[in-house]
């Protein structure tokens, strides 16, 4: 698939039954589900561009109970799902929102694929971070951008603006209501009233100042990012009375591969690959997952090398063009021996032989990992011919936000909605738990953009039907 297309100009009208801030997935999926429940609808974005932190990704959202799931021989369910989360989590402060993604997750995908043509395919071919069985669905060759692209497609084939280069800069409000947005349009600022209007303009990563109050650990690494991640429509809300809710939780990735973001697939790590420092050695379990691990690697280098064999490389080559960019870009290099891999790496040839051996008899079953890993993928030992690829952890999104029911409704101090506003993304609540990155389960961030997209345009959609 090619990349999202180009969006063109849109005559805004002065009202709509739902404004949406943000064209990432949570806001182009609410646009979807009041579009087809009659709503007028337009999305604002303030970048050049539609996508977010769903471009960035690999596109990935779990789904319990699906009908592919159900093909290839799979058994799961939402209580499954919400089991899986919660235990990766641990507690939090919006479990009621696992609860709603997890008995959503197959309607929404199934509605996805069959009603708007989105390109979404059950991933079975490894285990993913924080899952039990395989139930990430996304595009054929995990790229996040090809998920934007058809979101795209199916809002203008559902006649839903797109108005890019167009920044909310407040909320209009009356009587204790939301009435609507204050936006700079190419032909200056306009008021837009709305029934609703829901903030899925994303988090706060992109904010140093705010990173440094809420997560501050990360506040001075490598971010990579969405750009609009700068945390504005949470202050908006704030302002109205919401509250936050696990506001120190994050997702970080463990292993970029370029000073521009890129990064290595998790794949690797998931079929064998191990992951060492400067010094040749391993730094802890890497199946504890790419978000919690980069937290690792920060502790004890600013650089990290993952290490793979053939049949990895291969593998991963075959199956997503992102790994073939780095490889492209000579960000991985092949290695004969030990020998040569250690030049590559800079490190003791005999520290990385050790190391190497130790992992070996791990995969094998011969011993247990001294980190405590217990999956290592395709199982085994690595072989010659290597290859390697320096990394660097980073952060990539926050997911705290604030706290919204199951209609996606923003809450106020009392627990009550604030009338007229709605959240989802990276702008309210995620479900990774209270704080730091540990609580993240591939898929989380994608999870709530698109189930809180879908709850709040079925609920405006419910909401204009009843007036």
């Amino acid at each position: 698939m090619s990349a999202a297309p180009s969006i063109t100009d849109a005559v805004l009208a002065d009202r709509y039954d739902l404004v949406v801030v943000g064209a990432g997935a949570c806001g182009l999926v609410a646009a979807l589900a009041a579009s087809d429940a009659g709503c007028s609808v337009v999305v604002l974005e303030k970048l050049d561009s539609p996508g977010g932190n769903t471009t960035l990704s690999t596109g990935s959202v779990p789904g319990a109970g699906t009908r592919f799931q159900r093909e290839a021989g799979i058994e799961d369910s939402p209580a499954r799902m919400v089991e899986d989360l919660l235990r990766t989590s641990g507690p939090h402060d919006a479990e009621h929102l696992v609860e709603l993604m997890a008995e959503t997750s197959a309607e929404v995908i199934e509605w996805l694929v069959d009603d708007h043509d989105i390109g979404l395919h059950l991933i079975t071919d490894y285990k993913h971070v924080g899952h039990s069985v395989a139930r990430l669905h996304a595009p054929s060759d995990r790229n996040g951008a090809n998920l934007t692209a058809d979101l795209v497609r199916a809002a203008s084939r559902a006649h839903v603006p797109i108005v890019t280069g167009t920044p909310v800069t407040s909320l209009t409000t009356a009587d204790g209501r939301v009435t609507g947005v204050v936006a700079e349009t190419a032909d200056g600022v306009r008021t837009i009233t709305a029934g609703a209007v829901l903030l899925a303009s994303n988090g706060f990563g992109a904010d140093r100042s705010l990173l440094r109050e809420f997560i501050p650990a990360m506040a001075d690494a490598p971010y990579h990012g969405a750009a609009g991640s700068t945390g504005e429509a949470i202050g908006w809300a704030q302002q109205l009375g919401a509250t936050l809710a696990n506001a120190t939780a994050y997702q970080a990735y463990a292993a970029v591969a370029t000073d521009e973001g890129d990064i290595l697939s998790w794949t690797t790590v998931e079929r064998g690959a191990v992951i060492v420092g400067p010094d040749g050695r391993r730094l802890g379990d890497e199946s504890v997952g790419y978000s919690d691990f980069a937290g690792v690697i920060a502790a004890q280098a600013s650089e990290s090398y993952a290490v793979m064999d053939e049949r990895i490389h291969d593998y991963v080559a075959r199956h997503e063009p992102r790994f073939v960019k780095i490889i492209d870009l000579g960000r991985v290099q092949r290695a004969a021996d030990i020998e040569e891999l250690a030049a590559l790496i800079g490190c003791e040839v005999s520290a990385l032989e050790a190391t190497l051996g130790t992992a070996a008899a791990a995969a094998g079953g011969m011993a247990a990992d001294e980190f405590g890993r217990t999956d290592f993928g395709t199982g085994g030992a690595l072989e010659a011919p290597y290859y390697v690829c320096r990394t660097h952890p980073a952060m990539f999104h926050t997911q705290g936000g604030v706290s919204v029911d199951r209609h996606a409704r923003v809450l106020d101090g009392s627990g009550e909605p604030i009338p007229g506003l709605h959240a989802g993304g990276g702008v309210a609540a995620g479900i990774s738990g209270r704080a730091g990155a540990g609580g993240y389960a591939s898929g989380n961030g994608l999870s709530t953009a698109v189930g809180l997209g879908y709850a709040a345009g079925r609920h405006v959609g419910a909401a204009n039907r009843a007036d």
